[in-house]
């Protein structure tokens, strides 16, 4: 009977997803030859103490030597999960020079260092597979590297993180203001003790920064992404929104456009009948245009240990499979462009407007004046009087510039019949 193959691993970091993935390597380790071809093996799990107990890990795997693990011939993956950038880059390059092949959930780094990254993946034969670095357990890099690959995509949008999913879905279903709900995310363990990374759209906008370099096939990092957060979403918003039936989620957005590549993150209104808009709690899910598929959505768990470590075991598996048959390196960095990311005032949107005014007559024909001379029209419109003798205005736009719209804005600030300028959120 034919020996089967074994194929040993190193995993770099043993916190919640390299948990995970020893433990899905256990749990599946009667099937792996079945579905890969070979066995699976990890050998060595990089951490930083080793003292440290680790539930469900065999303290024997653990190390807090990275040459050990590099200069292990036997070795041929290396599966990180330390997150960050340093040292995760320096090791992976390493790794990929040493012909050791890759899996990564690194989301910051593909984000920042992936076109460097991949060059030196393709300069050494090795594989470098990412999946788990965007959307945790919902596959979508793979999608558009190679189911969609037939494609011309011009549009990649999506729900991708999922704290902040979570928050807006408790403020609209329950009523409760930004504080409150951000409060019980983090009882839950929904929400880091800062949540800066996600509340305010960083983690969003590396995770669209990648799937826009592989979906329009050229580089764009964390630092052409604009980006805003929730914080400044209010429950009356939401209440607005409902209003005129549309549901405010925080989105990542990339357009291919005839001028350019629109990369952003920010709060927006979609309409109740979009399939985001029921996308809730800590889903994620991602929405594809293309000039063949048309229309396509993606949706599941976006983080977590076992979706996470899902996104890896696939890659892993994907790697095993190429090894065995003497194919790795065959899906290389496919950024052969180089178009233009476009700046936020270049690109077009519609947007809700809530303002404070002085309840007299003319103030709307007022503000609509300003809107009008700045190539702004009015699509929708409510006005609310309130007891302290100013009304609540709200405005949605049709499809204007950003600059326009900005220089509208700019004068609404100055005029003394605006009191204040209370939300500003766009509109899909």
């Amino acid at each position: 009977m034919e020996s089967i193959p074994i194929i040993k691993c190193a995993v770099l970091g043993a916190g919640t997803v390299g948990g995970g993935v020893y433990k899905l390597v256990e749990r599946q380790r009667e099937e792996l030859p079945r579905k890969a071809g070979a066995c699976l093996d990890i050998a060595k799990i990089l951490v930083r103490d080793r003292s440290k107990v680790r539930q469900g890990v065999d303290a024997k795997l653990l190390t807090d030597s990275w040459q050990e693990i590099l200069t292990d011939p036997e070795i041929q993956i290396v599966i990180e999960l330390m997150g960050g950038i340093e040292p995760a880059r320096t090791y992976i390059i390493e790794a990929l020079f040493a012909g050791k092949h890759v899996v990564t959930a690194n989301k910051d780094l593909m984000a920042e260092y992936g076109k460097e990254l991949m060059e030196a993946a393709e300069a050494s034969g090795c594989d470098l597979l990412f999946e788990a670095s965007v959307a945790g357990g919902i596959p979508i890099i793979r999608p558009l590297k190679q189911c969609l690959a037939g494609n011309n995509l011009t549009e990649v949008m999506g729900i991708v993180n999922g704290t902040t999913n979570y928050i807006l879905t408790k403020m609209t279903d329950e009523g409760m203001d930004y504080t409150e709900a951000l409060a019980k995310a983090t009882a839950l363990g929904y929400a880091e003790a800062d949540p800066t990374a996600d509340v305010e759209g960083l983690d969003a906008g590396r995770k669209i920064a990648i799937m826009a370099s592989i979906a329009f096939n050229s580089r764009v990092t964390f630092s052409d992404v604009y980006i805003e957060g929730i914080t400044k979403i209010t429950a009356r918003d939401i209440r607005y929104a409902k209003e005129f039936n549309y549901v405010v989620k925080l989105l990542g957005v990339a357009r291919h456009t005839e001028t350019g590549v629109e990369v952003r993150v920010h709060p927006m209104l979609i309409p109740e009948t979009h399939p985001l808009a029921s996308v809730k709690d800590v889903f994620n899910a991602v929405f594809v245009h293309g000039d063949a598929v048309d229309d396509a959505m993606f949706m599941g768990r976006g983080a977590g240990e076992f979706p996470t470590a899902s996104a890896v075991m696939g890659d892993v598996i994907d790697v095993v499979r190429n090894i065995l048959k003497g194919c790795t390196g065959r899906i290389s960095c496919g950024c052969y462009k180089n178009l233009p990311v476009k700046l936020i005032e270049a690109t077009e949107s519609r947007f809700f407007l809530r303002l404070q005014v002085e309840d007299r007559p003319g103030v709307l024909a007022g503000i609509a004046g300003v809107l009008g001379n700045n190539d702004v029209s009015i699509a929708q419109v409510v006005q609310k009087t309130r007891k302290t003798a100013a009304a609540e205005l709200v405005v949605i736009t049709d499809q204007v510039l950003e600059q326009h719209f900005r220089d509208a804005l700019t004068i609404l600030k100055e005029m003394s019949m605006v009191k204040e300028i209370s939300s500003l959120i766009r509109v899909y």
